[in-house]
């Protein structure tokens, strides 16, 4: 009798995060001037809760925004884009960004990679009932540091799905660099990226610095996860959430400001706060989108084509990587 057992994705953890090294960027950031955070690290499980609860909100447009676009844009996007490529999302999160596009795209495989495999599972198991007949696998992987897919992914050509405007986390010279590699691992296919475009202040700054204070929340997270991480004594109420933009890099930042003097100590180590001095969070850059296409064709990706709502708040850009 055929078997009636449904298939299963597969897993690979490539990253793993050396306690050790893991001190020492948490270190150095903190000891830095001024001092910083890596905004990776913002996404412990209650991190991610309230980015999902952010993503809900009246002030952030970004995922609506997208959302609404894809779903117009969607049939015109699949004709350009490779069907049967092996479609890979980069910060797959719950995975359903991608798994709204599966009909679409018709991809051969489907491959979900962020940081941890683990928190893939329950997305990737799920999925797999919905769609039992798709090849998937799940990979652990700090891109944010070096994109070197494993073995298991397959051959090309790849479709690298990239949504969500998470490349403005980058600057420019660090977003070159990943457009570089992601060029070389699409082997013959290309990139799909989600871009925030400039738009007026006042809808951008609510969106990083909402009514109810959910954005706040999520800022002030990420220091109870540096405590358990380091071993840090740092005061949630010691500090605030402070969002501004920075006209003259394009950027929406994200700071946690002292709201007194104090210092924060941790094993091996301590850094005094002036009161008013303040830790860098976060960077979000806004592109408009001539200079973002022109970004994609320094980093080696031809046949360029955008699409964007009808307010011109945000674009999706497939990008065919050339051969090297």
């Amino acid at each position: 009798m055929p078997s009636t057992e449904l298939p299963q994705p597969r897993f690979v953890q490539c990253h793993r995060a050396e306690p050790a090294a893991l001190r020492l960027e948490l270190v150095a950031g903190l000891q830095a001037g001024p001092a910083r955070i890596a905004p990776k690290y913002f996404y412990d499980p209650l991190g991610s809760r309230l980015f999902d609860a952010i993503t809900e909100l009246p002030e952030y447009y970004p995922t609506r925004t997208e959302a609404a676009l894809l779903a117009v844009h969607g049939p015109a996007i699949a004709a350009s884009v490779p069907r049967g490529a092996t479609l890979v999302d980069l910060g797959a999160g719950n995975c359903e960004k991608a798994a709204g596009l599966f009909g679409l795209l018709q991809p051969a495989r489907y491959v979900a990679v962020d940081i941890s495999a683990d928190h893939l599972r329950h997305a990737l198991l799920s999925l797999q009932r919905r769609f039992p007949d798709l090849d998937m696998l799940g990979v652990g992987l700090d891109f944010s540091a070096q994109l070197d897919l494993p073995p298991e992914v397959g051959p090309g050509p790849r479709l690298l799905f990239y949504p969500g405007s998470s490349i403005g986390n980058f600057t420019p010279e660090q977003a070159l660099t990943f457009l570089r590699q992601v060029r070389a691992a699409a082997q013959g296919g290309g990139l799909l990226i989600g871009v925030d475009l400039l738009k007026p202040l006042e809808v951008l700054v609510p969106a990083y610095d909402d009514a109810l204070g959910v954005t706040a929340a999520f800022n002030l997270n990420v220091l109870l996860h540096l405590n358990r991480l380091l071993g840090s004594d740092f005061a949630v109420q010691d500090w605030s959430h402070q969002a501004c933009f920075n006209e003259a890099d394009s950027r929406m930042e994200m700071h946690l400001q002292a709201r007194r003097e104090l210092t924060v100590r941790w094993p091996g180590g301590e850094r005094r706060f002036a009161r008013g001095e303040r830790i860098h969070t976060e960077n979000s850059y806004k592109y408009r989108l001539g200079d973002f296409q022109a970004l994609l064709a320094a980093a080696g990706f031809a046949q360029v084509q955008a699409w964007t709502d009808e307010r011109g708040w945000f674009a999706m850009v497939w990008a065919q990587a050339q051969s090297a």
